[in-house]
């Protein structure tokens, strides 16, 4: 069963959060067995969408559109920008309506685990706003989502993540893991 990891953040940078925190958990989740895809959509390409650009459907598209309904298990995560997801982020998204007349549309049955980061206290905002779009495109949310405090992310002396977040990223890995077997199975959660 393979997993997405939906980096929503525009960041390349490789000490990024959003690129240090897809690498911890797609090491976690291949430890757990689970294959991982981290899809940034900071080296995507994804045009801006638009329904009559839809029918072109350009390959950049096409290609994330075939990412998100091969995985059964999804991450995504974005920095909270003025309140909400990524512009970026949100755009992808909606791309997923080529989907719609798919035997499964959009991601029906799929399992989306939810991350944030903020500078700020503000975090559940980004989980809210990507909240109301998995369930918009008909995906099970992961009842364990991660509002991340950005400034208590990190060991001010190793640079590495804190043991608290830690803790927090595993809990998501493993319920995320234990996930699996209601999705194999065609239950729901």
């Amino acid at each position: 069963m393979n997993v997405l990891i939906f980096n929503g953040a525009t960041d390349t940078r490789p000490e990024a959060t959003s690129n240090r925190l897809a690498a911890y958990l797609s090491e976690a989740l291949t430890e757990k067995g689970l294959p991982t895809e981290i899809f940034s959509l900071a080296e995507k390409q994804i045009p801006f969408f638009s329904m009559s650009e839809a029918a072109k459907k350009p390959e950049s598209v096409a290609a994330m559109c075939e990412s998100f309904c091969k995985a059964d298990l999804q991450i995504w995560m974005t920095p909270l920008y003025h309140g909400s997801m990524t512009g970026a982020m949100k755009n992808c998204l909606d791309w997923l309506e080529l989907t719609s007349k798919h035997q499964r549309p959009y991601l029906t049955g799929k399992v989306v685990a939810l991350l944030s980061w903020a500078d700020g206290t503000q975090a559940m905002q980004g989980i809210n706003a990507m909240d109301a779009v998995a369930k918009a495109l008909r995906a099970w949310v992961l009842p364990y989502s991660l509002p991340i405090l950005k400034n208590n992310l990190y060991d001010p002396q190793t640079s590495g993540f804190t043991a608290f977040y830690k803790t927090k990223l595993d809990m998501m890995v493993s319920l995320l893991s234990a996930a699996q077997s209601h999705v194999a199975a065609g239950s729901a959660i």
